[in-house]
């Protein structure tokens, strides 16, 4: 898709090297769209978006290059977080009226941000999870749309609110109470990275069989979502919706969940602090979310 040895090293081995915001203004941008996850990548590991990176997204709208969110978090708590540095906004990069791509490709919105394509979760499989739930007591998060759903407060529900910037989980009496009247797009449960690779990963990739998928976008967090979802498959869609073909687009992300996006995408970049996976099938690597990655490669590759 895009030649390293032609464009570039693929190995963005000095982030001091990265070109300084308005030093392309004359020239025309390479990809008409840049796609890009959030945690691990757009955020730091603090879970925060630096200024840094905050210009380069200022640079990149303002030179006719829409950037557009693909990831695994809900609507609200992509606003949330692009509100921490002045980000949002009708006609700069994330708000109730752009397009997106959230919740790992089971919620897409189009133009004017009117939803596109939602796909919810197996009632039983969430029956199932909540009982799991209760007994192991382990934390168990639903996502409804732009809310939050769980059985019992925890630090580590509450990490989702205030570290990721999730919707404030609403506890509900019951499982039958929570699963009423509501479509679930996914689930996930928050353990330690032992408990989710050793305990969670196994036992539900094996309970769920062919009802699910389970996906990891960090280590300390399992989500299960409907078979052969994915965030790529969002990807898909909305560029099928807005008329844009994959060698308009570069994609930046660093999990096993960004796979399919990078491989569509023109021009696919890894961060280096991303999954073995990701960085397999990434056609350049970048810097990681600790070193301004995203700034990095839209300052090298965008325009």
């Amino acid at each position: 898709a895009y030649d390293a040895e032609t464009n570039g090293n693929p190995y963005m081995d000095n982030p001091d090297d990265r070109k300084q915001e308005g030093s392309l203004r004359f020239y025309k941008p390479k990809f008409s769209y840049i796609f890009c996850d959030m945690d691990g990548t757009l955020m730091n590991s603090k879970s925060q978006i630096t200024s840094t990176t905050a210009k380069a997204l200022i640079e990149a709208s303002s030179r006719g290059v829409k950037v557009v969110i693909a990831t695994g978090k809900t609507r609200p708590a992509v606003i949330s977080a692009l509100n921490m540095v002045d980000l949002p906004g009708k006609d700069v990069i994330i708000s109730e009226f752009s397009p997106g791509v959230f919740l790992q490709g089971l919620l897409v919105y189009g133009r004017q941000g009117r939803e596109i394509f939602r796909r919810n979760l197996d009632p039983n499989v969430c029956r199932e999870a909540f009982l799991y739930s209760l007994e192991h007591k382990v934390p168990l998060i639903a996502f409804s749309e732009d809310r939050c759903l769980t059985l019992f407060d925890h630090p580590l529900v509450d990490s989702l609110h205030t570290v990721y910037h999730e919707p404030k989980a609403e506890i509900m009496p019951s499982v039958e109470f929570l699963l009423a009247g509501v479509d679930i797009q996914k689930l996930i449960f928050l353990d330690t990275a032992e408990g989710v690779a050793n305990t969670l990963r196994p036992y539900w990739a094996e309970a769920t069989r062919d009802r699910a998928t389970v996906v990891q976008a960090v280590p300390d967090m399992l989500e299960i979502v409907p078979p052969g979802s994915s965030k790529g498959s969002g990807v898909r869609m909305l560029l099928d919706h807005l008329g844009v073909t994959a060698k308009e687009i570069m994609a930046i992300g660093d999990g096993e969940n960004d796979v399919e996006m990078l491989e569509l995408a023109s021009l696919g970049i890894a961060l280096s602090n991303g999954s073995e996976k990701a960085k397999a099938i990434a056609d350049v690597i970048g810097a990681s979310n600790d070193e301004d990655g995203v700034a990095d490669a839209i300052y090298r590759y965008a325009f």
